[in-house]
């Protein structure tokens, strides 16, 4: 499982999102909009069960924008409106992903957490997870940005 308190075995980011806290944990919170922005650029999702509460299951498949299906599957483990979503990645590579959110001014500091079951693990999958990460959550903040307009 996760080492939690070995940030070798992390892939981490921060964003200053232009939105509060409750419009950022909506963007999570309902499916219709997480698929809208979820994943890296050029991918599209098929959600086939999201039950967003604590130990409910998240199934959906990913489509890449070369043409390749990714099967996953997630357990939400915790859930603190407008603040903290706990999400584990129940399929290979195994991880644990912690958003939190906290108010920063009118706007909300994202801070995304992705524990794996090991520094090598996380070395492994880094070239791979910081790059999509930003531009998952770069997709996110456009989806807030287009809200807003």
């Amino acid at each position: 499982m996760s080492q939690a308190n070995d940030p070798s075995a992390a892939v981490s980011t921060e964003r200053l999102l232009s939105a509060s806290p409750r419009a950022v944990f909506a963007a999570f919170a309902q499916p219709e909009r997480l698929a809208q922005w979820w994943g890296p650029s050029g991918f599209t999702n098929t959600f086939q069960r999201f039950e967003f509460s604590p130990g409910g299951r998240w199934v959906f498949v990913m489509h890449g924008p070369n043409g390749a299906s990714y099967p996953n599957e997630s357990v939400f483990r915790e859930i603190e409106p407008d603040s903290r979503i706990v999400i584990e990645h129940v399929v290979k590579p195994w991880y644990r992903l912690t958003v939190t959110l906290a108010p920063h001014g009118d706007h909300t500091r994202l801070a995304w957490v992705q524990e794996f079951e090991s520094p090598e693990a996380a070395a492994k999958m880094r070239r791979i997870s910081e790059p999509a990460n930003e531009q998952n959550l770069d997709r996110l903040q456009a989806l807030l940005a287009s809200e807003r307009a």
